[in-house]
């Protein structure tokens, strides 16, 4: 992948998708995220053999957000099992904007359709062994460790406090799964977690490594340790393909065709198997929540590289 891909390659697209920014938005109804610089810009591509090639702003910091839906998706699964996890939450598209409470009404029994809406993730979050939200979160992030081989990383403070003091829709979606045994316990200390887990800080190298792992079947790029069993990276990957990139996801297989998630910060993680992670972070967003940057410059990437999975 290095001898097709070069840092020039990347910079020339990275300057290529750049005017896209201005037809998108930062994230504002997060506080914290509302003061992003949409010209802050950057793509990394991490191969099998955990070589990196990366251009734009590879300084910056930014937050998993939604991204952290398959990550946790993946702990739940290894501390709970597939059918216990999917006893509480579907496995299908929804069709509609994530945050959406419309499909929890209308299904019977009341469990969010997918863990990558808001209410299936909430869900989720709820079934990581641990007694306290620290605890959850710590488990999590010892995971995070392993897929970016990066001890430092922690969640953001400010962030987490801020998307907290605002969450009254995620908190009525815990509620209402509450009300219909979805989720137990405080949803309080639920809702904790859940910020404090969307609130995981990285670059884009780790974000890039995190989809190399995934696309290397969940083994670790360099010892080969078995970081998360074939199988789940399967199920995760393939949840990315249906559910990843919100109610766009359609429109995405046909566009680009690769395993990938979201996230406002204006994160997006790629997975191809057999190729490596992809990672592009532009703040600016589309009316869907997805990265307007980001999207053009996976679909110039898959159209160039012949990536699509279909």
């Amino acid at each position: 992948m290095k001898k097709i891909i070069t840092k020039d390659i990347l910079e020339a697209w990275l300057d290529n998708v750049r005017p896209y920014a201005k037809d998108g938005k930062v994230a504002d109804y997060i506080p914290a995220l509302a003061r992003s610089n949409p010209e802050d810009l950057a793509v990394a591509v991490v191969d099998l053999e955990d070589e990196c090639v990366s251009a734009g702003a590879l300084e910056s910091q930014f937050t998993l957000q939604s991204i952290s839906k398959v990550l946790s998706l993946a702990q739940a699964l290894l501390d709970n099992g597939e059918d216990y996890v999917f006893e509480r939450v579907g496995m299908e598209p929804s069709g509609d904007p994530f945050h959406s409470i419309y499909k929890l009404e209308q299904l019977n029994p009341s469990k969010p359709l997918n863990p990558m809406i808001n209410a299936g993730a909430l869900a989720v979050t709820n079934m990581i062994h641990g007694v306290t939200p620290d605890e959850k979160v710590g488990r999590l992030l010892s995971f995070i460790h392993d897929l970016t081989d990066d001890q430092s990383i922690r969640y953001n403070e400010e962030v987490s406090s801020s998307e907290f003091g605002t969450a009254y829709l995620n908190r009525s979606l815990c509620y209402y799964m509450k009300q219909h045994g979805v989720i137990s316990g405080s949803v309080e200390e639920n809702l904790d977690a859940y910020t404090k887990q969307c609130a995981i800080e990285v670059n884009i190298h780790h974000l890039a490594r995190i989809g190399a792992i995934f696309a290397n079947e969940g083994k670790d790029l360099n010892s080969g340790r078995q970081i998360l069993p074939r199988h789940l990276a399967r199920i995760c990957k393939t949840f990315m393909v249906t559910c990843g990139m919100y109610d766009a996801s359609g429109s995405f297989a046909i566009r680009v065709g690769i395993p990938a998630k979201s996230g406002v910060s204006g994160a997006v993680v790629g997975s191809v198997n057999g190729y490596g992670g992809i990672a592009v972070y532009g703040p600016a967003l589309d009316d869907r929540g997805n990265s307007v940057v980001g999207l053009k410059l996976l679909e110039l990437l898959s159209n160039r590289y012949d990536l699509s999975i279909f």
